[in-house]
Formats: structure tokens, C-alpha cells, sequence
């Protein structure tokens, strides 16, 4: 069986859309005759924005709190870069936190 990864990204409302589609575009969440399969539970992401970033939400030196959406997907390692540079081009964040995870496929 080939192996495969989960992947975790959380999104601001408002580009939720247009990441799961891109993800989707790239491969990801493929199963069996459905595609761009995906889970997502929204909450609220907090950071606080340090000299030399050019932030998307916020201002430098600021903490920040955004509704967002944490999106669930996954992909076989032959398309994994694909994904991943998908979800870049799409993200509205200058470093957008993903999460890759092995899993075993049952």
C-alpha cells in the first residue's frame, strides 16, 4: 500500500474556500470515485506578530486573535509536495502552521 499523509493547515475565515480547493486541485483527499475530501472545525488562532514579519492580520508588535478554520485532508507521498505548495499559493499568511502526519492506511 502506498503510503500516505495527513495534512493539517488552519485557515482565517473568508480563505477557507479557497484552500480546501486548491488542496484539493493539487490531489488531496482522494477516495475511491469522490475527491477533495475534507474535514474542518473552526476556532480561533492567537499569535502575536514580532519585528520583520508583514502579516496578512495584525500589526508588529501586536497579539492577535482570528477566527479561523482548521482544515483536514490528506494525500499519497508521490503528490505530498504538490499539496503543500498548493496550500502556500492559496494561504492568505505570510508562514502559514502546517501539520504533516504519516499514517497507516487500514
Amino acid at each position: 500500500m502506498e503510503k500516505r499523509y495527513k495534512i493539517v493547515v488552519n485557515v482565517p475565515e473568508g480563505y477557507t474556500d479557497n484552500v480546501r480547493k486548491a488542496m484539493g486541485d493539487a490531489g488531496a483527499g482522494k477516495i475511491g470515485n469522490y475527491s477533495h475530501c475534507s474535514f474542518s472545525v473552526k476556532g480561533v488562532g492567537r499569535f502575536k506578530v514580532e519585528v520583520g514579519a508583514n502579516p496578512a492580520i495584525g500589526a508588529v508588535g501586536a497579539f492577535e486573535e482570528v477566527a479561523e478554520e482548521r482544515i483536514e485532508s490528506f494525500c499519497t507521498a508521490d503528490i505530498l509536495h504538490e499539496v503543500l505548495s498548493a496550500i502556500k499559493q492559496a494561504h492568505p499568511y505570510e508562514e502559514p502552521a502546517i501539520d504533516v502526519y504519516a499514517v497507516e492506511v487500514v
